[in-house]
């Protein structure tokens, strides 16, 4: 089957020509509460949230599927699985980031996986959206450095992590995803959100080490189009009720 739906990577697009910010939720499936899974929901329709990712480093349950049909059932957002190797895919979520680690030079992130999984997608009805991903020091080896065997930008590399967003964008990428890591210490710096939204044309996202509401304004105010939330909503579901 062709992929017929294209529509969230333009709403995207459209909330950054419009200057509306987006907010998405990054769902682990193997940390999730499933005797919980009511109220987790209940809470997630309640936030500000515009869009729910699905996915992880290491995703060791088979359970991201029944994750992706329960938030079908019960919540409007769109779902988009945000994979952390070809197994980790589902043909019930909206979209996926297609992702390549630009930062590292690991080639099975860099290509291999992607080989792998693109004849289980070409037979899917998920909108595929190509996403240049660059981890980003943070203070400790995050999961995704850990599983990918990558080493990330340095934080105070200004340059460097500018050159491969924009080498990222050159290569057709619709989205630049600026990730420190699942519980990162440190979040992504300001100064080098703000360099590479004013240096790229394609949506950036922001995701890891954000623990409270003024970093995800701060994120926006520096060019941020996209801020994700992950560990800081798993371990207070009222995070948005601050």
């Amino acid at each position: 089957m062709e992929q017929e739906g294209q529509d969230i990577y333009k709403q995207i697009r459209l909330a950054k020509v419009e200057n509306r910010k987006l907010l998405a939720i990054l769902l682990d499936p193997d940390k999730i509460n499933w005797q919980n899974i009511d109220n987790l929901l209940l809470k997630i329709n309640q936030s500000p949230a515009t869009h729910i990712f699905v996915g992880g480093s290491l995703v060791k349950s088979t359970i991201l599927e029944d994750l992706v049909l329960q938030l079908k059932l019960k919540t409007n957002l769109p779902i988009i699985i945000f994979p952390g190797d070809p197994s980790q895919i589902s043909g019930k979520a909206d979209a996926i980031l297609f992702l390549s680690l630009l930062s590292g030079r690991n080639p099975d992130y860099l290509i291999e996986y992607q080989v792998q999984a693109a004849p289980i997608l070409k037979k899917m009805n998920l909108e595929i959206i190509p996403t240049g991903y660059l981890l980003i020091e943070s203070g400790n080896e995050t999961a995704v450095a850990k599983i990918s065997k990558t080493k990330p930008i340095d934080r105070s590399n200004l340059d460097l992590a500018l050159a491969t967003a924009q080498a990222g964008e050159m290569l057709g990428n619709k989205l630049i995803y600026l990730e420190a890591g699942s519980g990162a210490k440190q979040s992504v710096p300001l100064e080098m959100i703000q360099l590479i939204s004013q240096n790229v044309h394609i949506p950036i996202i922001v995701g890891g080490g954000i623990v409270a509401l003024s970093q995800i304004q701060k994120a926006y105010q520096m060019g941020a189009d996209v801020v994700v939330i992950g560990t800081a909503f798993e371990n207070d579901i009222h995070f948005f009720e601050s």
